[in-house]
């Protein structure tokens, strides 16, 4: 993933509503959102490595529920393209048992093998962020947080367009159909920042532009999936929209249920 926001209330009945964009090369082979045969996840598939940029696990008859995200940390000067793939990360989260902070207590000694990556863990009770540059895990709090390619809540313009936008729509208190569509609409945002509001990350200043949209679109790279995804108190909704470089491709919506049969 590139960019995500969320927002976490967890007393209330919808405790995590989720946007996120995934930004890929378009040949980079993936499956489209869908439960994996092997495991109890809903998620997309990278056919590279192996692993996903963001799911949801789930063990049918019982309540309990996983979710995992990741961005990259943008650091080209730095970037090591034999390391192993941050896909795994979060794959291996949603096939375990361990509590969010247990599996950062883990993933802290190895994320030093990985390119430098955010990570988003929640465990059916506690929502929790991972800067791997800083080695740094972190509770999130009530209410928005947002992520792209840097640290947590870096006011990039994409990011704040993003979690203002998000906020706003939050507070129409949409039906969730309304509300899905909303934040549809959100990630679709293709419009650049201005070059004096961009990032510096040691990308040319052409591609940095291009990055700058919150869905990207230039003829190798760009948003590959949308995706939102609401977790309530007994059920979820996970619906992806996915992209190549002719544009839209399909729509695909997934729906799991954790209330004791």
């Amino acid at each position: 993933m590139c960019l995500i926001t969320l927002n976490w209330q967890p007393e209330s009945d919808m405790p995590l509503v989720i946007a996120a964009n995934r930004d890929e090369f378009y040949a980079r082979p993936a499956l489209r959102l869908h439960h994996w045969p092997d495991h109890a996840i809903l998620a997309g598939k990278d056919l590279q490595a192996g692993g996903t940029w963001l799911g949801l696990a789930h063990i049918v008859g019982t309540r309990q529920v996983r979710f995992a995200a990741l961005t990259n940390h943008r650091d080209p000067a730095h970037h090591n393209p034999t390391a192993p793939s941050r896909g795994h990360i979060t794959t291996s989260f949603l096939k375990g048992s361990m509590t969010a902070r247990a599996y950062l207590e883990v993933l802290s000694t190895m994320a030093h093998v990985y390119n430098p990556f955010n990570l988003i863990l929640f465990d059916g009770q506690t929502l929790m962020g991972y800067e791997s540059r800083h080695s740094r895990a972190f509770v999130l709090p009530p209410g928005i947080s947002s992520v792209s390619n840097a640290d947590f809540n870096t006011p990039w313009p994409k990011l704040v367009r993003l979690q203002q936008d998000f906020e706003q729509t939050l507070q129409l208190q949409s039906n969730a159909a309304q509300l899905e569509k909303d934040l549809f609409n959100l990630l679709a945002h293709d419009v650049v920042a201005p070059d004096a509001e961009l990032p510096r990350t040691g990308l040319p200043l052409p591609r940095e532009r291009a990055l700058s949209a919150a869905f990207i679109r230039t003829p190798d790279y760009g948003t590959r999936v949308s995706s939102v995804l609401t977790i309530g108190s007994d059920k979820a909704t996970f619906t992806e929209r996915s992209f190549d470089a002719g544009g839209f491709r399909y729509e695909v919506a997934e729906h799991v249920s954790w209330s004791a049969p």
